[in-house]
């Protein structure tokens, strides 16, 4: 019998807070974290907005020494990670360091990190480039690094799919402890992608939208004037246990990973299949998974991009999985407000299914104004939070390359 693994600790950087608490005022609040770019000057960029993390400061997380050693995505991750600790109660220690593992991916790594040694390359040679630079860039690193702070001693690596990162560590991490490898898991994502070489390549592909007059209104998922993702980034970070060892420690539980579905589209670079059949085959699996129907699930936190392909494939494939139970669903996309924040992306949804399941409210799809009708006729929760009975919340990931990621959370019942 599989071990039932729950939510115990929660931790957030994003565009609109930097914590947990604030992140959710924020996105129930309909706030959009988009504004001009800060981070480097994008005037010769057709896209020069983004959802930047404002206001952090690493240095409430780690040392001057080791924060200058540390790409912004692994400091994110360590914020996230500490707070996510101590919100669980691990402050103090408390858990067997043998039985506790880390799995935090990033979608990108170290990008700043790299440019910036690629242009010392470049501009002074190979023996300028810092001996720092592969242990900062490296896409596991910040995996790596979080062990190291909470002292994990358990399984430890990053996973890397694109966008559903995230989502696959927080799903490989609830096997990890159903199989009895951990007790304890520190998992999620990272990421810092406001960077030249990110906005350019993103724009470059038309996959940014380019309302650069208007950022706070750019992400506007299922809304018929979409016209691509905004940048996002920061980190979402879950503490996820085995029952038993929650329950013996007195732990608040917030609710209870239930199901897990990964699938691929073998199908295209960038594309996605008609009707998204390969994430439709996720949720399937996620929700056999937990062993529940379309019937027990309230809300479904979408993937959700804003961009012109996705929204309209991830919203048929919602039907077809869904049939006549899609009628009583409750979908929003809390990217309409944190803006896309790649690797990051499934872990901060998946806590926002967290605290919809807490709290029995739905976060609004912020900017939505005119329905697509290839979006079908869902009810996308548009600009306002919507009180309503929350048993069970399904989250989706898809990411280039084919990787979809279906999660099932569910209220916790001994």
């Amino acid at each position: 019998m599989k071990r039932r693994v729950v939510i115990t600790g929660l931790g957030a950087v994003t565009s609109v807070g930097l914590d947990v608490a604030s992140t959710w005022r924020a996105l129930l609040a309909g706030v959009s974290g988009g504004g001009p770019i800060t981070k480097f000057d994008a005037a010769r960029f057709p896209v020069r907005f983004a959802c930047e993390v404002k206001g952090f400061d690493p240095l409430q997380y780690m040392e001057r020494k080791e924060a200058k050693r540390s790409d912004a995505y692994t400091q994110y991750a360590v914020a996230a990670s500490l707070q996510a600790m101590a919100d669980a109660g691990f402050s103090q220690g408390g858990f067997d360091p043998e039985m506790t593992g880390v799995i935090v991916g990033s979608g990108v790594g170290g990008l700043k990190s790299f440019e910036e040694q690629h242009d010392v390359y470049r501009e002074l040679g190979p023996s300028k480039i810092s001996p720092f630079f592969i242990p900062t860039f490296i896409a596991d690193i910040a995996s790596g690094v979080v062990s190291m702070r909470v002292g994990a001693k358990g399984p430890n690596y990053a996973t890397i799919s694109a966008c559903s990162t995230s989502a696959h560590a927080i799903g490989d991490a609830m096997r990890t402890i159903q199989y009895g490898d951990a007790d304890v898991m520190v998992c999620g994502g990272a990421e810092a992608s406001v960077t030249p070489m990110a906005i350019g390549g993103f724009a470059n592909m038309k996959a940014l939208s380019e309302r650069n007059d208007d950022p706070a209104r750019a992400s506007r998922p299922f809304d018929k004037d979409r016209d691509g993702f905004v940048m996002g980034e920061g980190a979402g970070i879950l503490v996820l246990e085995v029952l038993e060892h929650a329950q013996a420690r007195g732990a608040r539980i917030y609710g209870e990973v239930a199901g897990y579905g990964a699938t691929g589209d073998a199908y295209h670079l960038t594309g996605q299949p008609e009707e998204h059949e390969g994430l439709q085959r996720s949720m399937r699996r996620a929700l056999k998974d937990a062993g529940l129907t379309t019937g027990d699930i309230d809300y479904v936190n979408a993937h959700g991009t804003s961009t012109p392909m996705n929204d309209p494939n991830e919203a048929k494939a919602i039907m077809r999985v869904f049939g006549d139970d899609a009628a009583g669903l409750s979908v929003s996309s809390t990217k309409s407000a944190t803006g896309h924040m790649l690797g990051a992306a499934g872990a901060i949804e998946a806590i926002a299914c967290i605290l919809a399941l807490r709290d029995q409210v739905v976060p609004p799809t912020i900017n939505f104004v005119t329905p697509d009708p290839d979006c079908g006729p869902l009810d996308f929760t548009p600009n306002e939070p919507r009180s309503r009975v929350i048993r069970a919340a399904l989250s989706n990931s898809a990411g280039f390359g084919g990787h979809n990621v279906s999660l099932v959370i569910r209220q916790f019942v001994p």
